[in-house]
């Protein structure tokens, strides 16, 4: 036994010391949950003043949800349709309103459409601040993708001297 115990701390002894660098991890910034509540609320009001009922979800850089708001008359499928909007609006990095043309019958594209989980319609946008994509933002149940994409900018522009670093 005392053998074994002394062999283990030789080899222990032998291998190279080995450190963490700077390279072996990733630094980044994600919304806190306060800063998402108050981008949904300022996108759901913003619908609200249209006249419109609505979802609106915000989604974390990887496409997690933080914050789901249902308005009291909004359709069921409304915050998983948001939900799905922001994850598309983060994992492509581009709002879905221009993702929604690239993506019809036809584009070279048009397959990513069948992604589950994905929605390829207006109304999902990154939310990013000092150059780096810090989250998504999704709004579903007005009537049409333009409309639910403006809700979406309007509460991205509350907060958006929150958002520059």
């Amino acid at each position: 036994m005392k053998r074994a115990w002394m062999l283990g701390a030789a080899l222990l002894a032998m291998a190279p010391a080995t450190r963490a660098r700077e390279t072996d991890f990733t630094t980044f910034r994600v919304l806190a949950p306060p800063l998402a509540l108050e981008l949904a609320q300022a996108a759901l009001k913003s619908c609200q003043d249209r006249g419109f009922q609505v979802a609106v979800a915000v989604v974390d850089r990887f496409g997690v949800a933080q914050v789901v708001l249902r308005d009291a008359l909004a359709g069921p499928h409304t915050p998983d349709t948001a939900t799905a909007k922001a994850r598309t609006a983060v994992s492509f990095r581009a709002a879905t309103e221009e993702l929604s043309a690239a993506t019809q019958a036809g584009q070279i594209n048009s397959a990513i459409r069948h992604i589950p989980g994905y929605v390829f319609l207006g109304g999902g946008v990154p939310v990013e601040g000092g150059g780096s994509i810090l989250g998504g933002i999704g709004v579903s149940g007005a009537p049409g993708g333009a409309e639910d994409d403006a809700c979406a900018r309007a509460g991205l522009q509350a907060v958006e001297d929150r958002l520059m670093m």
